[in-house]
């Protein structure tokens, strides 16, 4: 009897860590939200290298504006993520505190950007194929660093731009939109609040194919536009109905 009880139990636990490792095939759909800020690197502006050890003078708090990006996730496998998302911000660009102060050049470039990336987690948090938390049950806060997935993603995007100059750059001359591909690189974190609910934050550079995002390009340029966005993220996991799809694709409607 012992033993027909003690295997009972065996086989119970191992039902349920075969079932908490397929948890997240049961949630591969979520969707996201995040507002941060845009730090743009272009010709106007900026120090000149031998002024300039690493480029570190050119983060200029003044320089930032902002951005939002909205879109959706899909989980191809647990450490891989395909996502989609829109991005709209506005980039700025002036000669004030650089090495071409006397130009006065000064671009503010409105962006809407779709983007394909690949998010790899490669910091994998032990609470996504946790049963219990799957549950609702909230681990206590000295395990907070067992809850961070750490991430690093690239992809392909486009960038519709549209500049308006101050009026010495449209007296020089300047190109006032167009569009452009994108290659993103970054890096991000997300915490795994809650079952349904993660927050996070991200920094992604983007090297863009076009040299005029502010409307101009320099004779002295060696290569083309880049800016970066850091943002704070939050994650909504989609509920699923048992055949993986989201609930919202499989009611029923009359």
């Amino acid at each position: 009897m012992k033993r027909c009880l003690f295997i009972l139990i065996l086989l119970v636990l191992a039902g349920q860590i075969a079932d908490s490792q397929d948890l997240w095939k049961r949630r591969r759909y979520e969707a996201f939200g995040a507002v941060g800020m845009t730090q743009f690197f272009g010709d106007i502006g900026g120090y000149t290298q031998g002024e300039n050890v690493l480029g570190f003078k050119d983060f200029i708090f003044s320089q930032t504006r902002f951005d939002i990006n909205a879109g959706l996730k899909y989980r191809i496998i647990q450490s891989l993520n395909l996502k989609l998302g829109f991005t709209y911000g506005m980039l700025h660009a002036s000669d004030q505190k650089g090495s071409n102060e006397g130009r006065e050049f000064e671009a503010t470039t409105t962006i809407l950007e779709p983007m394909l990336t690949f998010e790899y987690i490669f910091i994998k948090s032990e609470r996504d194929n946790s049963y219990i938390f799957s549950k609702g049950r909230r681990a206590p806060f000295s395990e907070i660093l067992q809850s961070i997935d750490v991430y690093a993603l690239t992809g392909i995007g486009g960038l519709s731009y549209s500049v308006k100059g101050n009026e010495n750059l449209n007296n020089y001359g300047i190109v006032d939109g167009g569009f452009t591909a994108v290659i993103p690189l970054g890096v991000g974190a997300n915490l795994l609040a809650f079952p349904d609910l993660n927050f996070g934050i991200e920094l992604c550079g983007r090297y863009a194919f076009s040299d005029y995002l502010d409307g101009y390009t320099s004779q002295y340029s060696k290569s083309n536009d880049v800016f970066y966005t850091f943002n704070v993220t939050i994650t909504y996991r989609i509920p699923t109905s048992a055949n993986g799809l989201p609930l919202f694709l499989t009611k029923k409607r009359f």
